[in-house]
């Protein structure tokens, strides 16, 4: 059995939003810092913030089984899932599972951009099923500065909008990616 190690964190925060749940999907080896950064910003602010990436290891080679864990363990019970988008991030199997979990579960989608992300012709690389959402106008798009300048109330606002989406708008069409490219 292949030890996969588990690439996003479940951040649970509790009080000023409703108690809402939101589920953090990046690569971390690439953009640790960056969920580091956001969590120490927005805890205090909204309550709890629970770091649970030494509970993120799956333990099988059983692609169906690893994505059923995302699924029930990861993402179901959260309102929405932030997606820490990087310049490694759009090659990430577990990042496009992750998503397409939140997609089933019609939870809300906000996609970040982060900083070493770099804009090209006027845009830049998403993960593909991130960017079908964002084109059907189902996921918000966002860049890091905004959501870090602006605070709680920012983010409040965006996960009520992203969560506010109208659920015929989902596009998860998309085969999903079987491997890391």
């Amino acid at each position: 059995m292949a030890n996969y190690e588990y690439e996003s964190l479940g951040l649970g925060i509790s009080g000023s939003i409703s108690h809402r749940s939101i589920f953090v999907s990046y690569y971390h080896l690439g953009d640790q810092v960056y969920y580091n950064e956001f969590s120490r910003l927005f805890s205090n602010s909204y309550g709890i913030i629970h770091d649970n990436s030494l509970d993120r290891i799956i333990d099988s080679d059983d692609t169906s089984y690893v994505r059923q864990t995302i699924r029930e363990d990861y993402i179901t019970g959260t309102s929405c899932t932030f997606v820490l988008c990087g310049a490694i991030t759009p090659y990430r199997k577990y990042v496009d599972w992750e998503i397409k979990s939140t997609l089933d579960k019609e939870h809300g989608l906000i996609g970040v951009k982060l900083p070493e992300l770099k804009i090209v012709n006027n845009g830049c690389h998403k993960p593909a099923r991130l960017q079908d959402n964002i084109n059907s106008k189902y996921a918000i798009w966002t860049h890091w500065e905004k959501l870090i300048c602006g605070g709680t109330f920012t983010i409040k606002r965006i996960i009520e909008e992203a969560i506010e989406k109208p659920k015929k708008l989902i596009n998860n069409s998309r085969a999903m990616m079987t491997r890391n490219g």
